[in-house]
């Protein structure tokens, strides 16, 4: 009886806290920290979902995501100021890096335009990578740990990974309900 009423006060707190959030695979206690280090402490109070009080996140108006909420990994780095769309089903490692604006090389105080950055469904990004303005990812793309990505893969259902990223193996299509088949 005890769970049944943490679950209805865990999923009525969340819906207060960050509507349109998807809290099913959230850890409670990850959500409520992250909200009291957000509404309390005022650390990444301007993200209207949760975000980790380690990450940083820029550019919010710029950032189109599913359900799910990028910056709540350890460590993560958002820049959206040019741009980003995360589709359903992206997973964010810790310690990630989506950085959309880059510098101008001959005057450092201008950026240059690009492309948004997007990351097709269904997709992981790894821990500890790196995604450039510019990058688009096909669907159900994984980005191993520790990858650099300068340019997009757009055919999707890949590996890719290293420094600049390249295709390690190609992947059969994403199924979703594959942990119900074992």
């Amino acid at each position: 009886m005890k769970n049944f009423i943490v679950s209805i006060f865990g999923i009525l707190f969340f819906r207060w806290a960050y509507p349109g959030f998807d809290y099913h695979n959230v850890p409670f206690r990850l959500v409520m920290k992250c909200f009291l280090a957000q509404k309390i402490l005022r650390i990444n109070s301007h993200v209207p979902w949760p975000v980790h009080w380690t990450s940083e996140v820029k550019g919010i108006e710029n950032i189109q995501r599913g359900p799910e909420s990028p910056g709540l990994s350890v460590g993560c780095y958002i820049d959206g100021r040019n741009g980003i769309i995360i589709e359903d089903n992206v997973w964010l490692g810790p310690k990630i890096s989506i950085i959309s604006m880059n510098h101008n090389l001959l005057d450092y105080n201008a950026y240059v335009k690009a492309n948004p950055i997007r990351i097709g469904r269904d997709s992981l990004i790894s821990a500890n990578c790196i995604i450039l303005a510019g990058v688009e990812l096909g669907p159900h793309t994984v980005v191993a740990a520790g990858a650099v990505v300068t340019k997009s893969f757009l055919e999707g259902n890949q590996l890719i990974g290293g420094n600049p990223a390249g295709v390690i193996k190609k992947l059969d299509f994403y199924n979703e309900n594959l942990d119900q088949l074992v």
